[in-house]
């Protein structure tokens, strides 16, 4: 199951060069180019089917294996947007995380920094103003610290509040689907399907009022 994906996961932070300059090490470079690649395209083929049955989510393309620096990307992500979306909207995205055991693809409600406008932190922010439950969580950021809280009221409560004053930059409501916990494709898609089902009204309530 995505054996490629997670083969390249333990490639993760190493620098990439082209064979033709490696010297001694081309051949090792080949052979990382290859499996990111193949990784690459099981994430890619995954978030087509996936697609299917998520309608009328529209897929975009998946991240690359590699980043500007040409350092070894491999928790690919791919969004998925309402047809009528803004590219600056937040969407629902899938995402590869950890390593080994703890490997796995997690489906987000988030949105692409790099496309953020003014207004992107304050609609991502709204997710908060949906109750949560257990097996959502949150992933909130607070200054330049990621971390992980339970969904719980209590927490969506005290995210409010450190929100409004000014201490938390921004909340994501993440579901994890670990691979130790899938005995197939078959079963991982229909948990990614069941997070997508849990995910939406969060992801709705980001979206500004008509």
């Amino acid at each position: 199951m995505l054996e490629q994906c997670r083969r390249y996961l333990n490639y993760q932070g190493v620098h990439y060069c082209k064979p033709e300059k490696a010297g001694a090490l081309a051949g090792d470079m080949i052979a990382l180019r290859n499996v990111a690649q193949a990784a690459r395209k099981e994430f890619q083929t995954l978030s087509l089917v996936l697609a299917e049955h998520v309608s009328p989510f529209v897929p975009e393309r998946v991240s690359q294996w590699m980043n500007q620096a040409q350092i070894c990307r491999p928790h690919f992500w791919t969004y998925y947007r309402f047809p009528s979306a803004s590219l600056t909207d937040s969407a629902l995205a899938i995402r590869l995380y950890g390593k080994g055991a703890e490997a796995g693809i997690s489906v987000e409600v988030s949105f692409i920094e790099r496309k953020k406008v003014e207004t992107s932190l304050l609609q991502q922010n709204r997710v908060l103003n949906c109750s949560i439950a257990a097996p959502l969580y949150y992933w909130v950021q607070e200054g330049q610290v990621f971390y992980r809280l339970d969904g719980t009221e209590e927490n969506r409560q005290s995210l409010l509040q450190a929100v409004e004053a000014g201490r938390i930059r921004k909340v994501l409501v993440k579901y994890d689907v670990p691979f130790r916990t899938v005995a197939s494709e078959e079963e991982l898609l229909e948990r990614l399907i069941q997070g997508f089902s849990l995910l939406e009204p969060y992801l709705k309530m980001t979206h500004p009022a008509e």
